[in-house]
């Protein structure tokens, strides 16, 4: 079993940044990747960044390549979003989600809200 509890979210200007962070416990085979995704309401699910094996890979959707960087701290089992340069779009729910693979992401945490107003 994993556990995923994510925070950091809020609301914030356009051009403003927000670091999300991710604290998971539990199984560590069972999160070998970590990524994040965000939904906005009436879209789907998108993914936005992964990261694999404590970082040996990194991934990003092409809407937020070059303004999200996802990170990870293997000490504290904690793994980061940090989003600049936000713009009202990347208003959405974001998830934190872990999986033995990055096809296959078998558990998820509640999520936290980001909002960017113009």
């Amino acid at each position: 079993q994993v556990q995923l509890v994510e925070s950091g979210g809020g609301s914030v200007q356009a051009g403003r940044s927000l670091r999300l962070s991710c604290a998971a416990s539990g199984d560590t085979y069972s999160r070998k990747c970590m990524g994040w995704f965000r939904q906005a309401p009436g879209k789907e699910r998108e993914a936005v960044a992964g990261i694999y094996n404590g970082g040996s890979l990194t991934s990003y959707s092409d809407s937020v390549k070059g303004r999200f960087t996802i990170s990870q701290d293997n000490a504290k089992n904690t793994v980061y979003l940090q989003m600049n340069s936000l713009k009202p779009e990347d208003t959405a729910m974001y998830y934190c989600a872990a999986g033995v693979s990055c096809i296959d992401f078998g558990y998820w945490g509640q999520g936290t809200q980001v909002t960017v107003s113009s």
